[in-house]
Formats: structure tokens, sequence, C-alpha cells
């Protein structure tokens, strides 16, 4: 049998059903070899020589394909058809030639398939290839600059910029564009101006809406009606004339449909549709890939196969009719910059079934799939057509004029089924319908409105917007968008609020730092080029190693020019470049870095230990006056600063709330040689560290805070807040075992309950721990596992019904009734359950006859304590390469 391998085991499961028990299909868990995260692993005086290692959880998937080889000396690699894809296949085969699996008559082919769907596996089978090493070299050209790049300059910013972690060659260009994106919004200054509507009837009493165009005979712009007085001349101007329909002009439009999904379109609509990260939404469409309902999610193409075309077309005669096909089908050009690493579009497999007809169970895979295959559906569809109407409104001596717009929707076309979400929120009056107005019919003066506005700020990305816009510049490609994104969050140089990007303090100092002395490295331009020369790489246009070798003499020598660099003299270059942001000109002239306390000495930017920024007293420690890390002003919305937010004194002892290294927290008093730790307590989540006040710091200061003797025992009880909310704890007494802790309702309790209360629910928490190892309720018996065998019941758990199978436990979904599952999805829920867990047992067998009894041994299961088996890792791990 040959051994066919891919990434994941649950692609493995599908394409094995597929294949028969002709093949063995084996999964390598993602990446089975990686530079190991050490100086020297790739070596730029040895001609970029990289030494690969096998990382330690992969080395038994590659003694298992090993194994399997033994018994059928023939590979065929069928893992992913991108690039990540291409490098697996290789890594496996430079591995197995290295364990001497592989030899010289051991037939190796590659297949690569867009979907896993019966049809498609077959075909693919049909036509084997080699390891396209183009391709390959792309990638090994990414890992190396990626890692020539993070072990050469992240040590330069630990050593020059405290707090720093790291920097990468992609996410630092993205980062740049949050950074200056909000120093945009902070530059900016709103603009007042006004505009006037009015509404006006028909001489038939229908009521519509128009706004001022023309005033003094004057077309206006936006800002020529500057404040409230010229906005109520204008209000006079048009009150006091009378007002005729000068024109009714109607003009038919076509709205066409948005191409299909490709990644980075996918990731923006599952943003602003349902507020999906990019992680999140190409975690789940992975999960659909290896179901086989969608299309390979990994791709840079827009364009769709021919016979999906076709099915799509069927699918919307038969579900919408023949009026909503256009006679044609529609083609939609390609957009990759590199053929070779662009795919098909992602759309479903079968155009004919919708959300209902896969009975997904998870939640998010319904609603992705449900965008995916509308999407699919909407761009073969034929266009909306429309009739827009524009109504212009004058007086008779045309020194007023008013303009109203509407549509008219003729044909809804493909918006019947999908319409493209929009990244803001935009007022559009075309979208408005008129009512029947004929021209040199009178308008009359129901009201007449002025309205203030002002000029908005540009507003900060989103994820969605985030992707669109490197997409735009052409920095990073789809396989890594996620990825970037995520990596900035992670290292804790942005945070995502209310699904914006709002960067740190440390991110702003490191694109300060990196603008300053490696400002080509984040420059778009440049990174844009470089993506340019891979893409020539992998189209084999160009030689990997002399693309390394171009940028590794100018890198090289800019890391060279920053070691004499002093940390004083690296942060007041910093100083210097953000002082338009952190020192803005006083209105009165007085020098913006005169400190304000002590008035001598002069204010600059600092880094604290924990790797913030504030801004402080060059007199320290004088002078201990601070502000929050940006401009004058940014601590009254309650900006926390390293040392510290001053709520007032208690006892003599200062009362101050931190942003602290997990989270936020109050403390009384300085940390003093005598003192080292201080009286602290966390912050609670729902209380905004930044609105806390000296009464709620001296709440939590007093915790925990002592309930009274337990009746029974003679036990202290205590109330206090924990990582996981409000408690209450019962210390054990001298005769018994461990302690009794129990959840708390609200934060209140934690300062109200009292004995009564506090005694009711340590019991009830006693009773059902109490219970533990009875056996628990059965619901239903489903019967006998289809595949495996064992029984398949339904039982009743403590936080809803559950099904077991052997040692699995798979909760039932909310939406489906434990009277209502089938045994066809208890056996879904079981895998999926498995699979996450990564260790699935088969049910125990029949007895058989007595075997003879086999040599002891260990176990896989008697592993080191704490220790996670490695099958829990059975995910397709993709790297956050750039």
């Amino acid at each position: 049998m040959p051994v066919v391998v891919v990434e994941s085991p649950a692609k493995a499961k599908t394409i094995n059903k597929y294949l028969g028990p002709d093949y063995t299909v084996l999964a390598s868990y993602g990446h089975v070899r990686d530079l190991p995260p050490k100086d020297g692993s790739v070596d730029p005086d040895q001609d970029f020589d990289m030494k690969w290692e096998v990382a330690s959880d992969s080395k038994k998937h590659v003694k298992a394909i090993a194994d399997a080889l033994a018994k059928d000396n023939a590979l065929i690699l069928a893992t992913d058809p991108d690039r990540e894809g291409e490098a697996i296949s290789w890594h496996l085969q430079e591995a197995l030639t290295k364990r001497k699996s592989i030899k010289k008559d051991t037939p190796v082919s590659r297949v690569t398939f867009n979907a896993i769907t019966k049809a498609a596996v077959e075909e693919a089978m049909a036509h084997p290839r080699q390891v396209d090493m183009p391709l390959v070299e792309a990638y090994l050209a990414r890992r190396a600059l990626d890692y020539l790049v993070g072990f050469n300059l992240s040590p330069v910013l630990w050593r020059k910029l405290p707090g720093a972690k790291s920097a990468g060659r992609v996410q630092s260009v993205c980062l740049r564009l949050i950074v200056e994106r909000e120093m945009e919004i902070e530059a900016f200054r709103a603009r007042e101006y006004w505009s006037v509507k009015a509404l006006l009837a028909t001489p038939r009493g229908q009521e519509y809406e128009a706004r001022l165009t023309l005033l003094a005979g004057k077309k206006l712009d936006k800002f020529d009606i500057e404040n409230e007085t010229q906005a109520e001349l204008a209000v006079q101007a048009i009150t006091s004339r009378d007002l005729t329909v000068k024109s009714v002009e109607a003009k038919p439009a076509n709205r066409n449909p948005s191409a299909p999904f490709m990644t980075s379109t996918l990731q923006q609509e599952a943003s602003r549709k349902f507020g999906m990260g990019a992680r999140q939404a190409m975690s789940v469409a992975q999960r659909l890939y290896e179901a086989g309902h969608i299309t390979y999610m990994r791709t840079d193409g827009i364009d769709m196969a021919p016979e999906a075309v076709h099915a799509a077309r069927d699918a919307i005669k038969d579900r919408f009719g023949a009026e909503y096909v256009p006679s044609s089908p529609r083609m939609y050009k390609n957009k990759a910059k590199n053929a070779q690493e662009a795919h098909e579009c992602i759309r479903p497999t079968d155009m004919t079934k919708d959300t209902a007809a896969l009975k997904l169970m998870d939640a998010d895979q319904r609603k992705l799939y449900d965008l995916i295959w509308k999407r699919t559906l909407a761009c073969q569809m034929e266009g909306a057509r429309l009739e827009r109407t524009t109504v212009i409104v004058a007086s008779k001596d045309e020194q007023v004029e008013m303009r109203a717009t509407g549509q008219v929707l003729l044909f809804d076309g493909f918006l019947r089924v999908y319409e493209e979400g929009r990244d803001d929120a935009v007022t559009d009056d075309d979208d408005k319908r008129l009512p029947q107005i004929s021209q040199g019919e009178p308008a009359a003066k129901r009201s007449v409105t002025p309205e203030q506005h002002f000029t908005q700020p540009p507003p900060r990305y989103t994820e969605a917007t985030l992707v669109k816009r490197m997409e735009e510049l052409g920095i990073g490609r789809p396989s890594t968008y996620a990825s970037i994104v995520t990596t900035i969050q992670d290292r804790e140089y942005v945070r995502k609020d209310k699904n914006r990007l709002i960067p740190e303090d440390k991110g702003r100092l490191v694109i300060a730092f990196l603008q300053n002395y490696f400002r080509k490295y984040v420059g778009y331009d440049f990174t844009a080029g470089l993506e340019d020369e891979l893409d020539q790489v992998s189209a084999g246009d160009a030689d990997y190693k002399a693309v390394l070798n171009r940028f590794w003499r100018d890198f090289s020598a800019a890391i060279a020019e920053t070691s004499d660099l002093r940390i004083t003299e690296v942060l007041e270059k910093i100083n210097e470049v953000l002082e338009p942001h952190l020192f803005p000109p006083n209105e009165d002239g007085t020098d913006p870095r005169l400190c304000p306390n002590c008035g001598a000495g002069r204010l600059s930017m600092r880094t604290a230990r924990s790797g913030g920024a504030f801004i402080g007293c060059s007199n320290y420690p004088e002078c201990r006056y601070t502000r929050a890390f940006g401009p004058p002003g940014a601590e009254d919305d309650g900006a926390i600063p390293p040392d510290g937010k001053l709520l007032g004194e208690d006892a003599g002892d200062e009362i101050r709330v931190f942003k602290g290294r997990f989270g936020p927290y109050v403390q009384r008093g300085p940390v003093t040689e005598e003192n080292k730790k201080p009286p602290r307590q966390s912050v609670p989540k729902d209380w905004p560290p930044q609105e806390i006040d000296l009464a709620q710091a001296l709440k939590l200061l007093s915790l925990p805070r002592p309930i009274g003797p337990h009746p029974e025992d003679g036990v202290m009880v205590w109330a206090n807040i924990g990582r996981y909310g409000p408690y209450l704890k019962h210390a054990a007494s001298t005769s018994e075992r461990g302690g009794t802790n129990a959840n708390l309702e609200s934060l209140d309790e934690v300062f109200t309950v009292g004995m009564n209360r506090a005694v009711q629910l340590l019991a009830e928490k006693v009773a059902s721990r109490g219970g533990r190892g009875a056996a628990a309720k059965t619901l239903r018996e489903l019967g006998e596992h289809p595949d495996e065998g064992g029984p398949v019941n339904i039982m009743e758990g403590k936080y809803g019904p559950y099904v077991k199978w052997d040692k699995v436990n798979a909760t039932l979904p909310k939406e489906i009734e434990a009277t209502a599952l089938t045994m066809e999805q208890a056996v879904e829920l079981i895998a999926e359950k498995a699979a996450k867990k990564g260790t699935r047992r088969k049910a125990a067998p029949k007895k058989k006859a007595p075997a003879k009894k086999p040599a002891t041994r260990k176990t896989a299961s008697a592993k080191a304590p704490g220790k996670k088996p490695a099958a829990a890792k059975a995910t397709d791990k993709k790297p956050a390469a750039e």
C-alpha cells in the first residue's frame, strides 16, 4: 500500500475514506522540521547554509511514516497546495532520506488537490509530479530572511530600548501602519461646518427631504457654511422664498456582484460581519476545508473552475429562477502577482448544499460556510437593476437651490442573496426612496433644519481594514496575514479594543526606533519590493541566494552601525522624533518641555522596567513628576503612568493604582528595602482601572475579608477576589484534608455576604463535589458506536447534557435537544472532541480466547507528570513566519 502523507489527522481521515484500503494515509502534523531558535541556524558566511532540526514532538510522526515505508516502498506527498505545503513535502522528503527510509528505488511523488472531495483526490492521484523546487526555494528565502532579521535586529532592540520584545520583517511594517494611523488621529483637529436640509411635500402631500446646494447664486462646498450664524441666514433664505421643482432626472443604473472570496477578502468580510479575527476566520475555514466542504482557503486567486461556474449557475436557476442567471458566465481576473502561488477562489465544493443541508453543528462553521456559499452564488448572478432619480428644487430668483436624490430597486439580482459589508458606516442619500415628483410643481416647505457637523479623524484600523491596506501596499501574502496581525498583538505592541487596533507604548517606541535607525527596513516600498523578488523566486525567475545576499549585505551594515549607540542617546533621539507628539507647543509660548512641578527640570521620555514608557522630569529623584506617555492631557483620560496613578492617602500611606504584568492592581505605600512587598490587590475586570477611586482602592486592599468562624468547625470563612472572580474560602480544619472554595455571584457580595449565605454556598459546593465518583444519570441510550463499538449514551451533566463514549465526553450544542440527537450527530461530536483532545482510544474489544501473556513494558500513557501528549498538538501548524 503506498504511503500518503497529509498535514492533519482530520484531513487524513477524510482522504482515507476516499482512497480506501489500498493506501496508508498518515499525518505529518504540520511542519516536521524547523530552524533551531539559536544563533547560527542560518549562516550567511557559508552561502546561507540552513541547519534544520526535527522537532521533538514530530519525531514520532516521522517514525510512523518511516515504519509504514518499510512495509511499502512508495511515498505520495499530498500536503496543501501552497508554498507552505510544498515546503512540508520537501522537509518530509529530506528527513526521510536522511534516516534512509527513502532509498534509491523508493518512488516519491507529489500530488495536490484544491478541495478534499473524492473526485478532486482521485484526479490528483492520477496526475502526480515532483516537489516544486522554485516554490520551496521561495519558502527557504522567506525563512532565512525572517530568521536573519529576528535574530539580528531583536537583540539590538533589547539592548537599546528596554522593554522591547522583538522585531519581525513584516510585522514591523504592519505595526508602522497602526502607529502612523494613531498619530494621524492625535494630530487631527476637528473643523466645524453646517448643512441645511428641508422637509418638502408634493401637492399630493407626500414628503421628501432635500439638501441645500446653492445659496445666493453660488454653489456650496462642504465648508462654505462655517457656523451657526451663517446656517441661520441660509435657513431664512429658504423660508422666505417659494420653491418649485426645477427638474426631475431618472437614470438607470446597475450594480454588479463582488468577486468570489480569496484569503484576504474572506478575512475582511468575516471581521465586518461576525467580528472574527483573521486567525479565527482561518481556523474555522481550515476545518471546513478538511471536512471537504470548501476549497483550499489560502489563496490569492479569484478565478473559478469552469465546472464550478456551471454548477453555481445551475444552483441559482434551481433556487431562484432563470431570470437570476446571466446570459453568459461571469469571469473574474486573477489578481495574483505570482501564478504559481495562486489557486482557485474559496468556494463550496458542492454548490447545491447550503448551511442547512450540511447540518454543521459548530456555530462559527455555520456562519462562515453560509458567507462563502452566498458570496459564491452571488458572484454568478445577474446584477441588480436600479433607477436613480435626482430632483432639483429652486426658488424663482435662483438664489436658492436644493437637491433630493433617491433610487428605486427594479430587480434585486444578486442582492437577493448577498451584499458585501462596509468597513465603516456610510450614510448615502442615494439609497432613499422618493415619491412621485413632477417638474414644475410647487414644493411646500414643512420644515427647514440646520445641522452642525465636525470633520472626523481617520478611523483606527480593524483587522479587516488592516489586511486590506497591507494587500493594497503589497506587504505580506495571503497565507501570512493572520499570523502577522496576531503576532503584533501577542507581543503586546498592539491591543484590540472594540474590534479596533490601538498601538501600545511599546509598539510606538519600537517604530520610532526602527524608523530612525532602520528606516529602509520598515519602508512600505522596500518591503513590497522584497515580496516581488520572492515571487520571482517562486516563479523560477530569480536565484534565492542572490536575493538573500543583496539583503544581508546592507542589513548587516545597518546592524553594525548601531553597535556603539548608548541607551540615553537612543532615548533622546526618540524624544526628538516624537517631540511634536509628546511636547506640542504651549499656547502661551512657554517651553513645553519645562517641568510643571519643579519649574527647573526638563521633561523627556523614559522607559520603565516593565517595558512601558512615561514622561518624567530630569531632576529625578528630587522631582518625581511623571505623566502618561503621550501629549499633555493624556493623563486626563485616566491613563496610568508606569510609577502608578496616585489616588490619595490613607493612614499616612500613598494609595496608587498600577498597570502590572498580569493586570492592574492597587498598592498601599511604596516598595522599599524594608518593605519589598507592600499590600496589593488586583483590580477586578469589571472595574475600569482608569476610573478607580480611593474608596474603591481601600475596599480592595481590605481583602481578604473575614466573615467569621464557620459554625460547624470554627475555621475562619473568608471572602476574596481571585483569578476567576469573587469567591468564598473555607480552609481545612486539622481533621480534614483540603478546603472548600465557593463562587460568589457578584463583586458586591465580597463586601456584603454574611455567614448564613456563606454557609449555604459552601454546603452546596461540598454537596456537588461530594457526588464526584458517583455514576452520572443516563438520559438516553443511543446504542453501539457504528464504527468502533462500545455504548454511546447521552448523560446528564453539571453544565448540561453530553454524549459519552468510552473515555470521550462531548458536550451537546445548546441548539440541539438531547431528545432529538441522532447517532450520526453523536458520532460527529465524539470525533470532534477526540480530535481536539488529540487522543482517541478505541472501545475495548470483545473478549476472545486467552492469549499468551506479553512481556511487560511501559506504555505510552506512563508519561511525565503534567506533560501533554504530543498528539494533543494535532493541528495543521503553519508558522508565524513573517
